[in-house]
């Protein structure tokens, strides 16, 4: 009995999870930017209850925090446009 599993409904749910995996970094960054869009939008006039009330900085309260998070997370993008991939999970 062989132990190669391609063509079984195993291996099709491996080749499933293992494209979701891949895929799973994409989300990220446009999932920061997207709150960060709407805390900026829906909290306008309004102070950050956590967040101090003083502009001490530009990079205070959350949508500045949301903003550093989606850039952070940017690299899956940069490496998708620029047309490399990731060898650690394809032979």
């Amino acid at each position: 009995m062989s132990t190669h599993r391609t063509g079984t409904i195993e291996g099709s749910r491996r080749a499933i999870a293992r494209g979701a995996a891949d895929r799973l970094p994409l989300l990220a960054s446009p999932t920061f930017a997207f709150m960060a869009l709407l805390t900026g939008v829906l909290s306008i006039g309004e102070p950050d209850m956590l967040c101090t009330t003083s502009a001490a900085s530009p990079l205070t309260g959350m949508v500045a925090m949301y903003g550093l998070m989606s850039a952070f997370h940017s690299g899956p993008w940069l490496r998708l446009l620029s047309g490399r991939r990731n060898s650690t999970h394809r032979p």
